[in-house]
């Protein structure tokens, strides 16, 4: 009781009060502010897990992240920083390269003017040896297609169904119809691996993630990694948050805070 503590939840954290499982529950390490707190579980762990426990990332190699400046393409970058010698590809729009090449990235590439695959192509012609994949549909298959021989792609979002304020049917069904498919026989013959990546099926691994999380807290308490925040909304601005997200101006994560209690309001004001 009285315990800071960071929150793993499906949904239904956008309240005051939450009831959760003491199990998703982890104490958040010395001189962390909550909105690191909140920036880190979810980004991090599905980073750190498609990186290192599928992806089995190691010194010498290259990945490249799509959606590079969000909350779990920042996460990334930081922990490929922690791996010697690791060469980084990052899509993003054009205003967002700058702070891609601060954090890390070696090649920004604007997804939006240029043909990332042959981007990529042009500085490693053999490609790459990961590729985080949270795009789905025809987009798998370019990752599939840019890995080197015993490269990875993880797939671990369908973001290329999502293109407007509302659901596009005419989206939904092109999207699957252009999803990835492929056979254990081509995969032989390939020495290439696909792997699929949902952290919200993980519920009922209390212990995995519980070391993981572990690893990540050593990592912060070391300064290797640090949430990084685009901004912070209240409640009543949740539309304008969302907004910032949709119109893809952050660079890191948005985060959403209750209101400020009036007695804190006010001692701020003596």
């Amino acid at each position: 009781v009285g315990d800071k503590v960071m929150v793993l939840a499906r949904s239904g954290l956008w309240q005051e009060v939450v009831n959760v499982p003491a199990s998703h529950t982890f104490p958040m390490p010395e001189g962390m502010s909550f909105e690191e707190a909140a920036a880190l579980l979810v980004n991090y762990i599905t980073a750190y897990m498609i990186l290192f426990d599928f992806g089995n990332l190691r010194p010498n190699q290259s990945v490249l992240i799509h959606m590079a400046a969000g909350g779990v393409g920042t996460a990334a970058i930081q922990l490929c920083k922690t791996v010697e010698n690791v060469t980084i590809f990052g899509t993003a729009s054009a205003s967002k390269h700058d702070s891609l090449k601060e954090s890390g990235v070696a090649h920004p590439i604007d997804y939006r003017t240029m043909d990332y695959a042959e981007e990529v192509r042009k500085i490693s012609p053999k490609g790459v040896d990961i590729v985080l994949d949270p795009l789905g549909g025809s987009d798998t298959s370019k990752a599939f297609n840019l890995l080197k021989p015993m490269g990875k792609v993880i797939t671990y979002g369908v973001a290329n169904l999502l293109t407007g304020q509302k659901k596009n049917l005419m989206a939904m069904a092109k999207t699957w119809w252009n999803q990835f498919s492929i056979s254990a026989l081509q995969l032989l013959s390939q020495n290439k691996a696909v792997c699929g990546y949902h952290l919200g099926y993980m519920d009922e691994e209390a212990e995995l993630l519980k070391g993981v999380v572990t690893k990540l807290v050593n990592l912060y308490s070391q300064g290797k990694i640090k949430p990084k925040i685009d901004s912070v909304w209240p409640f009543d601005q949740v539309a304008e948050a969302m907004k910032q997200m949709q119109e893809k101006k952050n660079v890191g994560k948005v985060i959403l805070v209750p209101e400020v209690p009036k007695e804190e309001s006010k001692k701020a004001e003596n």
